[in-house]
């Protein structure tokens, strides 16, 4: 499969390139001019229409990494104009599988998070006002306004708090417990979540645009991956004991 991925430059990007690399041809693209690999790159700003578009031709799937948080408009111009430029690239080119990205908190804000337990991804959304959310919120629905009126699926993977596995993790005596957050994940684990979802056939989705929770298994249970480990087939392999059960406090 031939796939445009578009942000690769980013912090999950190296670990999603690393995931597919194998198996799919990658043309990855970044707003970033410098890129140290061996797969095709392009600069391309997702914000640039006609710039998604061109990059788009010829491929099979998009996978959308690119992500702005602070500055007012380049964060409307990436995480909504961005989706809409995705989309469009996707109906221009016949595209049918696209894959988005997003933080937890685009349907689970504030309010979900302090007063809800047992959260899954199909709750109605309530991302806040906060300008990232709210920015990646308004990407998300273009995404479904999108599918619900032409021949693609959208898988939305969320995220929001990334750790180190193995040898790179902190040990429990360097761990601050406070900065331990309920939707955390490994990167390798995140990164696993793209294969599958380029992959699993359409007749397997439930609809045409579907939204995943991507985080380890924690005790809390105060959000679900159920989801995601029943029809993605994906679960995590690290749960991060190391972060959240610590014995000296």
């Amino acid at each position: 499969m031939k796939v445009l991925i578009l942000g690769s430059n980013g912090m999950l990007g190296p670990y999603v390139e690393k995931a597919l690399q194998d198996d799919h041809h990658l043309i990855l693209t970044d707003i970033q001019e410098e890129y140290e690999g061996n797969n095709e790159y392009l600069q391309l700003d997702v914000a640039d229409l006609e710039g998604v578009v061109s990059a788009a031709e010829g491929v099979d799937a998009i996978v959308n990494l690119s992500v702005l948080r602070h500055d007012r408009k380049l964060a409307f111009d990436v995480n909504a104009r961005g989706c809409y430029n995705v989309m469009k690239a996707a109906v221009h080119h016949g595209i049918s599988r696209v894959i988005n990205t997003g933080p937890h908190f685009t349907i689970a804000g504030p309010g979900y998070e302090d007063f809800e337990f047992n959260i899954n991804s199909e709750i109605p959304s309530q991302s806040g006002t906060g300008l990232y959310a709210h920015t990646k919120s308004l990407g998300q629905e273009i995404c479904r306004v999108f599918s619900e009126n032409h021949d693609l699926h959208v898988i939305t993977l969320l995220f929001y708090n990334f750790k180190e596995s193995g040898d790179n993790m902190l040990s429990a005596s360097d761990i601050d417990p406070n900065q331990f957050v309920p939707f955390s994940v490994t990167w390798e684990d995140a990164a696993r979540a793209f294969p599958l979802s380029l992959e699993i056939p359409d007749d397997k989705l439930p609809s045409k645009c579907e939204i995943f929770n991507i985080f380890c298994d924690l005790p809390h249970g105060q959000f679900q991956n159920e989801k995601a480990r029943r029809i993605l087939d994906w679960e995590p392999t690290d749960n991060l004991e190391e972060y959240w059960k610590i014995d000296s406090l």
